[in-house]
């Protein structure tokens, strides 16, 4: 699923691309069990859009444990490992959780342990299988070619976190394959000092990347099939102390705070960038298919 046409430049770009990032010089799973896995994957991605109304009659709290579950499912189905590490969960509350980003699996990865409303680009809506899901999930779409759009956006999720519900962004707003990342955008991090609702960071991991990494113009038929051909990926989520937003004056302030914890956890992990090891690209390889 390639970009089409010419990229807004005030959208996030990073120099990640599918022939540095996306490969996988390890042990394969064979061409007979990556089947099975990719079968069993989309499998249980379809049967949660099939189930999806059942689900919304249920509680929230049952609707949030029934979504915890169904993803580690779908991570689990796809041959990957699933570690949660770091500080303990926090209970159910309004919470803006803010996550690096690397692949699409760091959806059902935060969902199957702080599950809440995702934040995507619009054209997340029209991908097949997952598009349909993201819409059934309470996913709430942004237009990022529309700047006069966002306003709006910020006061819908800053509703939903004021009636006790959380909200997930990726602030990056691009793929990053590697321990470095880019600026975050401000945006969300105002909807949480209007909801006086605190930051949840969170850093996810996966080890090896290559196969995980979903950048660039890497097409997404391809990306599930390198993750279920890959044998022993481990997905990685550490929750990092919380963030109150009553504590800083502005967003600006507030998104550096989330920065810092991020990146300071990075900086205390093993592994290294793919761009340490390799040469980077220029920037219009970046991905503009990941969620906002």
């Amino acid at each position: 699923m390639t970009t089409a046409g010419p990229v807004s430049p005030w959208l996030p770009t990073a120099p990640c691309a599918p022939g540095d990032c996306a490969r996988h010089a390890g042990p394969s799973a064979g061409p007979g069990l990556a089947a099975l896995r990719l079968t069993a994957g989309v499998t249980a991605v379809l049967a949660g859009v099939l189930l999806a109304p059942l689900a919304a009659l249920l509680p929230a709290r049952g609707r949030r444990a029934l979504v915890r579950r169904w993803c580690r499912l779908v991570i689990l189905s796809f041959g990957v490992r699933m570690k949660v590490t770091g500080a303990p969960v926090p209970a159910d509350g309004p919470l803006l959780v803010v996550a690096n980003h690397i692949s699409w699996l760091d959806i059902p990865l935060v969902a199957a342990v702080l599950p809440g409303r995702m934040l995507a680009k619009r054209e997340v809506r029209a991908w097949p299988v997952l598009g349909p899901l993201a819409a059934r999930g309470g996913t709430l779409f942004i237009d990022r070619d529309r700047l006069r759009a966002l306003p709006e956006t910020v006061r819908t999720m800053a509703g939903a976190m004021a009636g006790g519900g959380r909200v997930v962004v990726f602030p990056e707003g691009s793929t990053w394959c590697g321990r470095g990342g880019g600026a975050v955008r401000r945006a969300a991090f105002q909807a949480a000092l209007d909801a006086s609702a605190p930051v949840q960071p969170v850093r996810l991991e996966y080890r090896p990347v290559g196969p995980a990494a979903f950048v660039g113009d890497d097409p997404l038929a391809a990306s599930l099939w390198r993750i279920a051909s890959a044998r022993g990926v481990t997905a990685e989520i550490r929750i990092l102390d919380p963030i109150s937003s009553v504590q800083y004056p502005n967003r600006r302030e507030l998104a550096r705070a989330a920065q810092r914890a991020v990146a300071s956890d990075s900086a205390n992990r093993p592994s290294l960038s793919v761009h340490q090891r390799v040469s980077s690209r220029s920037a219009s390889a970046s991905s503009a298919r990941t969620p906002a």
